[in-house]
């Protein structure tokens, strides 16, 4: 993503590449990718596993430019793989994966993988990460602090990696790298900074650009990204997540300028609702961070709509964010 402000939002989308004939996913990311080129607002780049490619959209103020430039992202992306005679597979994690899908090419990548080990060297997962603008960090990380209870209704909302019984075999798939999950509270930026820096420090992070919260400050971005939904089956998934993400950090906005403190809601119930959420997706049970009880998924999912009403009505994104649910539930 190239430079932004605090009205836009981006998306970055993770495919997989499949073999027709045998549905397995292959390592072909490098070459898929030399047939991509990148355009004014969407960039192409490898992934870890060399099964996986990547499309990032640039800063979008408008959802509708923003769908746009994710269809076009599928579109060549489908095309490429097409003429490498490959499918692509827009899915958490893959159906049959590659024995070994560790393509690990540079000092940071071998890095990665003798420090993870046996976590990493099949991890073969995909992702719907969103970046939303940010004036400042900190006021990114007073965003982080109130947009925590929400995670796990996102993540449910996204659930598309059906595996062992879990609607998001991914999210549990996530879960195995250190200090990952929902972030703690910060007391500002410094505090931040510090904790990543003391975990880079303790070796369970190879650098400070790298942590596993599914929400975190983006490292070269004035951006919050936010790194928790499942892969998107089609693009109104991923709209969808965009939509409700920028309104989180809007309505936090408002929380801010309104001196209204972070929720408090507990570490070990956000991790209950997270395990919840990854558990039964959209369909099942999902836990109430503040009454610390369980509840139906769609009840949650009327809490965030009823949350982020105001700041979707002040984008005339209502309608549309209204519409993207009733699709998904």
């Amino acid at each position: 993503m190239a430079d932004t402000c605090a009205d836009t939002v981006g998306v970055e989308e993770e495919f997989l590449l499949v073999d027709p004939a045998s549905g397995r996913t292959v390592m072909r990311a490098e070459a898929v990718l030399a047939r991509l080129q990148d355009t004014d607002l969407t960039k192409f780049h490898a992934e870890f596993a060399g099964t996986q490619v990547e499309a990032a959209t640039g800063p979008c103020t408008s959802v509708a430019v923003l769908a746009d430039a994710l269809a076009h992202a599928r579109a060549m992306v489908a095309d490429a793989a097409r003429e490498e005679g490959l499918d692509v597979l827009s899915r958490g994690t893959p159906v049959k994966p590659a024995p070994h899908p560790v393509a690990a090419e540079g000092a940071r990548y071998h890095r990665i993988l003798d420090t993870y080990a046996g976590v990493i060297d099949t991890y073969e997962a995909c992702g719907c990460h969103v970046h939303v603008g940010v004036p400042d960090r900190e006021t990114a990380v007073a965003v982080l602090n109130r947009v925590r209870p929400w995670l796990p209704t996102l993540l449910a909302l996204s659930a598309n990696s059906p595996g062992r019984g879990y609607a998001s075999w991914r999210a549990v798939q996530q879960s195995r790298f250190p200090g990952s999950g929902i972030p703690p509270r910060f007391a500002g930026a410094h505090e931040y900074d510090a904790h990543v820096d003391r975990m880079v420090t303790c070796g369970t992070l190879v650098d400070r650009a790298q942590s596993f919260w599914l929400v975190r400050l983006a490292t070269t971005l004035p951006t919050i990204e936010f790194r928790v939904a499942d892969a998107a089956a089609g693009v109104d998934d991923a709209v969808l997540q965009a939509v409700l993400s920028r309104a989180l950090v809007h309505a936090a906005h408002a929380d801010i300028s309104a001196g209204v403190e972070p929720p408090a809601v507990r570490d070990d119930v956000l991790a209950a609702a997270l395990w919840t959420a990854s558990r039964y997706g959209i369909d099942g049970a999902g836990v109430d961070p503040w009454r610390e009880c369980r509840v139906p998924a769609t009840a949650l999912v009327d809490d965030l709509l009823k949350h982020v009403q105001s700041a979707l009505e002040e984008r005339g994104e209502l309608a549309l964010a209204l519409g993207l649910v009733a699709a998904r539930v």
